[in-house]
């Protein structure tokens, strides 16, 4: 399900690009255009049910990240480390149900678990939960998919558990169909194609150990999951955090 895209370009050079990308708004779409008000997928609802702490929090202001060479480096670990950890597994396969949204406790997930992962680790590292958002596409075959877009001064970029590397995008080959609103977690909206405007919030460093959501496989019930033999190491991510 992995695809290695290649070796990653230098950190700089890959901040210049986005720069020049910045520069030039008016020749390339950087922004996600919001339109109206959309329903929230199923899977979401339900997941805050179970859930409500992963969903809670008043409205707030839209805040978009600085993407700093720290900020980018720390998209990548995470991209990359939860790509690596969790094991890909269809809702049928994994809970016998079409649909099912959750954190990957056990190990194994689709591609919203995977999103939700990557979510609550950069919000628990500090991040704003504003520039986090899950979002709702259909892929290059057309089916449904989720991924989170990571919103900065830079433009929209994707974590993907289809890909290793984080891209803006317009270059995920995606149709971008609705996500979460910048405000509130539990209001979505629909997305265009036009260029929208952007907010920051500074960032500063702080440590994370990714350890904490190391999955065990000691005791992991069948429910239709694969096994997957052998232990991982602990692994420890700088990450950048949000100054309040």
């Amino acid at each position: 399900m992995f695809k290695r895209a290649g070796q990653s370009l230098p950190v700089v050079t890959i901040l210049l690009s986005m720069c020049a990308v910045a520069k030039a708004g008016n020749e390339r779409v950087i922004y996600a255009s919001v339109r109206e008000i959309a329903l929230a997928p199923i899977g979401w609802i339900e997941f805050c049910v179970k859930n409500p702490a992963e969903c809670s929090g008043r409205p707030s202001r839209p805040r978009d990240i600085v993407m700093s060479q720290t900020a980018w480096r720390d998209l990548l670990r995470v991209n990359r480390w939860v790509n690596e950890t969790i094991t890909p597994v269809s809702d049928i396969d994994h809970w016998g149900v079409s649909d099912r949204w959750s954190l990957p406790t056990d190990g194994y997930g689709d591609c919203e678990d995977y999103v939700l992962l990557k979510r609550k680790i950069l919000i628990d590292a500090g991040w704003p939960r504003e520039a986090l958002l899950i979002t709702v596409v259909s892929d290059n075959k057309g089916e449904g998919h989720a991924v989170l877009t990571v919103k900065s001064n830079k433009g929209e970029f994707i974590l993907d558990n289809k890909n290793e590397n984080v891209l803006a995008w317009t270059e995920t080959g995606y149709r971008f169909i609705k996500r979460q609103s910048q405000s509130d977690p539990n209001v979505w909206v629909s997305l265009g194609d036009s260029p929208a405007a952007a907010s920051t919030a500074s960032l500063a460093q702080v440590t994370i150990n990714v350890s904490e959501w190391q999955p065990s496989y000691a005791d992991r019930a069948g429910n239709g999951s694969r096994r997957r033999s052998g232990n991982r190491q602990k692994t420890s991510m700088g990450l950048a955090r949000d100054r309040k």
